[in-house]
């Protein structure tokens, strides 16, 4: 028989596993644009900032080099988000639940529209250069 202390050391142990439990990206079947964009950051943009590709010349997301590989729908990118492509891997798991589908909308938006930088300055990360730095770029 276990002891009550035992009992009670378990069942907070219990709570504390379903409140602190690690969650996917996303969850949600209504996800909008807004989730693409955080997902996007969160998952892709470290690559592929801007709809390019930092890692590998040519195999951006821009909407020509997409369709030039044979991607051409969102559907198309969410798979390539999920199982990966080539040197690429998948972030099936990373993105979580539908997040693959989200990011896969977003970017095809995004590269039918030319990746327009329009990040509201709210969710941009502090510069990490000071405001004096060489840096031409506005």
């Amino acid at each position: 028989m276990i002891g009550a202390g035992l009992r009670r050391v378990l069942a907070l142990f219990a709570v504390l596993l379903l409140v602190f439990w690690p969650q996917p990206a996303l969850g949600l079947s209504d996800a909008g644009p807004a989730d693409g964009a955080r997902l996007f950051q969160q998952t892709c943009a470290g690559c592929h900032p801007n709809g390019g590709n930092i890692i590998r010349r040519g195999r951006g997301l821009k909407e020509s080099v997409l369709r030039r590989q044979g991607i051409d729908s969102a559907e198309a990118v969410a798979q390539i988000a999920a199982a990966g492509i080539g040197r690429m891997d998948g972030y099936g798991a990373a993105l979580g639940e539908g997040g693959a589908e989200t990011v896969g909308a977003w970017v095809w938006q995004q590269a039918l529209a030319d990746w327009p930088r329009q990040a509201p300055a709210a969710s941009l990360p502090p510069a990490d250069f000071p405001a004096d730095s060489a840096d031409p770029s506005p």
